[in-house]
């Protein structure tokens, strides 16, 4: 059953999002050699709670933590620890808002140190996910059909010799952080069969790809933690966008 929102209830989301956006500019602030993930996810709960809100992951049943924060072959779901970073390590910072009742969601993955940390085929591999990111968005039109979208981020990723996650997937997003539809980063039947984009979608977009693999494993004596099955890189990124009945906004 797709949820479709309300103008008042994008506005809400909107409001949301602004608060996702101020935290991560911040948390990226923070990221640099020697800082653990635990307490970038401290920061985190501190700056959501600060403006009013509430962490979105901490009303998965189970999940105690504001963020999810895999480094290098962790591809998602990855709960903060005290594992300190390392100059040239690929973090993903994943982490959702939740804002007077509804969730917003959003992922990016950053080299630590910056750019200049890693080499040239791991800035690539991530500036394509960045890219794609992008452009998927701009596909979202209301009328259009999701597999436009699945079928473009496939060939983008695929074409530049990486591979998607074939089992970790995009989704609706508002009332609860995993709403219908599905949003799969490749194309699983005929464009006209999937399904039509209507004003009033809420969903999150979330490229989940690696350097060498399209399969997953759940990593040894880490709960929750998800990594590529060859332990290759991978990376994770993800907007939350609502259908206007005109245009697209970018809520994350």
């Amino acid at each position: 059953m797709i949820h479709l929102k309300t103008k008042q209830e994008i506005g809400r989301m909107k409001e949301g999002g602004a608060i996702v956006r101020d935290v991560v500019e911040k948390l990226l602030g923070t990221v640099e050699p020697g800082i653990t993930t635990y307490q970038i996810d401290r920061l985190a709960e501190e700056m959501i709670r600060a403006r009013g809100a509430a962490p979105s992951f901490q009303k998965v049943n189970g999940y105690r933590w504001t963020t999810c924060l895999p480094i290098n072959e962790q591809a998602v779901h990855t709960p903060p620890s005290a594992t300190k970073l390392k100059r040239g390590d690929v973090l993903t910072i994943d982490i959702g808002v939740y804002h007077q009742g509804l969730h917003t969601d959003f992922a990016t993955t950053v080299v630590v140190g910056g750019e200049g940390s890693a080499d040239k085929k791991t800035n690539a591999f991530l500036q394509k996910g960045k890219d794609t990111l992008e452009q998927a968005i701009a596909k979202v039109q209301p009328w259009k059909h999701l597999g436009e979208v699945s079928g473009f981020i496939e060939h983008e990723i695929t074409a530049s010799g990486y591979f998607i996650l074939k089992e970790l997937t995009g989704h609706g997003i508002g009332k609860e952080l995993h709403e219908d539809p599905y949003v799969l980063n490749y194309l699983d039947k005929p464009v006209e069969k999937t399904y039509k984009i209507q004003p009033g979608l809420t969903i999150a977009i979330e490229i989940i790809y690696s350097m060498g693999t399209t399969h997953i494993a759940y990593e040894p004596n880490i709960e929750w933690s998800i990594i590529t099955k060859d332990r290759s890189l991978s990376a994770c990124f993800e907007r939350s966008i609502a259908v206007g009945e005109e245009e697209t906004f970018i809520l994350t």
